[in-house]
């Protein structure tokens, strides 16, 4: 038997394209689907491709009443938690696409997660890529003691700073402490206009019309600056392969993984 996925935003942006992987594949089954806008069709109906004698849900709990082991959220900030908390609730494997969650809600979801036994992989960015950009970062900032991150999104993105971000700000804490030029109470004027602080890491969000999803880590030493930066394009089929790797790796997961790359470059 393959693993059974619940796949919550089955027809949004990502969620298309990972929906049909997941049909594609062979160690993988949609079993269900949440959608509230295409409940009550047929869940190959609302992706375009033949019927597959199951229906969107509009209601999560409706949707893991079906026997799931793997619950995947690509929906939106307003969403994501109660959905998460809801399946972790039931025992359920999550794997989370969406962003919008804080650093406390993340302490919640692992509490939550480790209470109950079951695993949690969120990934800012499921892109390979964008992968290998984060632990690039990650490994000057072993060297390099002064960093800021540009975010860049569309204008229509409601979000800041976008779940790639927050994460990779978060994960630099954990190398070394960012090296401010000016401590923040020092300065003379609007302290906003240094960006959002995420842990030591200051976080500008740009949203303007023709971005998709960018972001870019800048280190500034005297005289030199090395920018490590990553652009989307205007699919979502880079971030198919790294959800299909999470949902497979959940399964035998315990507690919180945040990060593709903690997966990519894992040795256990």
């Amino acid at each position: 038997m393959g693993i059974k996925v619940c796949l919550a935003g089955v027809t949004g942006w990502t969620g298309q394209c990972v929906a049909k992987a997941i049909l594609e594949s062979s160690d993988l089954e949609l079993t269900s689907a949440v959608a509230r806008k295409s409940a009550g069709q047929d869940i190959g109906e609302a992706l375009g491709i033949a019927k597959l004698d199951r229906s969107v849900s509009a209601d999560i709990d409706d949707a893991l009443a079906q026997g799931v082991d793997v619950f995947v959220d690509y929906t939106n900030a307003a969403s994501v938690k109660s959905n998460v908390m809801a399946a972790l609730a039931k025992k359920v494997n999550v794997v989370i696409g969406s962003s919008g969650l804080t650093a406390v809600d993340f302490e919640e979801i692992e509490e939550l997660a480790n209470k109950n036994q079951v695993g949690v992989i969120s990934c800012g960015n499921f892109s390979v890529t964008a992968a290998l950009a984060k632990r690039f970062a990650l490994m000057a900032a072993e060297h390099l003691p002064q960093w800021e991150i540009v975010d860049y999104a569309s204008s229509t993105k409601p979000d800041v700073p976008s779940g790639t971000t927050q994460e990779l700000a978060e994960e630099l804490e954990k190398v070394r402490k960012n090296k401010l030029g000016v401590p923040l109470d020092q300065l003379h004027g609007p302290k906003e206009a240094r960006g959002a602080q995420i842990a030591s890491t200051p976080v500008h969000s740009l949203r303007l019309p023709s971005y998709v999803i960018s972001f870019e880590t800048i280190f500034g030493q005297p005289h030199e600056r090395l920018t490590i930066r990553h652009d989307a394009g205007t699919g979502a089929e880079p971030y198919v392969a790294g959800t299909l790797l999470a949902i497979r790796k959940v399964v035998s997961c315990k507690g919180l993984i945040r990060g593709l790359d903690n997966l990519l470059f894992s040795k256990g």
